[in-house]
């Protein structure tokens, strides 16, 4: 009895090892400890806004930049490093002349978003995101999150803006 018992233990503990000592598979299509988001924030249309943004030349996009109530506080109060729980979204849509506005004035002058091209989050958790300045990066195409490769670029952009806490967009009062 003692045999199988002490066989049954082993067989546990070695199990339990293996177990907790394999890396845990991150949301980035398995890399351990990987700083990508995979899943939209719920409610991100409902945030605050923070700033605009455009971008020309083959973008040609304009976008809204949004923050959650984390965010804004930071934002308003100045305050850096962004606290954890912190998020920040960008909205990008592409530019198009608004007809109806042009024939008011006369002359094309007017531009609006038109087809939306991607969204952005960066989220705060320095606990989780350690390696990549605490924030973790994300970007959706019609939903769905871009692959791992993509996302590579993120943080060594973002690592030029290390002074702001590598958030780029300053906040519109």
């Amino acid at each position: 009895m003692r045999i199988v018992t002490f066989f049954l233990v082993t067989v546990a503990t070695m199990a339990g090892l293996v177990t907790f000592g394999t890396p845990a598979q991150d949301q980035a299509g398995g890399q351990s400890g990987a700083p990508y988001v995979i899943e939209i924030p719920d409610g991100y249309r409902d945030w605050r806004w923070v700033s605009s943004a455009h971008e020309a030349g083959n973008l040609n996009s304009i976008g809204a930049v949004l923050g959650n109530d984390a965010a804004i506080s930071a934002y308003r109060e100045g305050k850096l490093p962004f606290p954890d729980g912190t998020i920040i979204a960008a909205v990008h849509f592409r530019i198009v002349p608004s007809e109806e506005n042009n024939k008011v004035f006369g002359q094309a002058q007017s531009f609006v978003p038109g087809a939306p091209t991607n969204i952005q989050f960066m989220v705060k958790d320095s606990t989780k995101y350690a390696a990549t300045g605490g924030w973790g990066f994300a970007h959706f195409q019609d939903g769905k999150p871009a692959e791992a490769a993509f996302m590579k670029s993120c943080f060594p952009c973002h690592e030029k803006a290390k002074g702001s806490d590598y958030v780029f967009t300053r906040y519109a009062r």
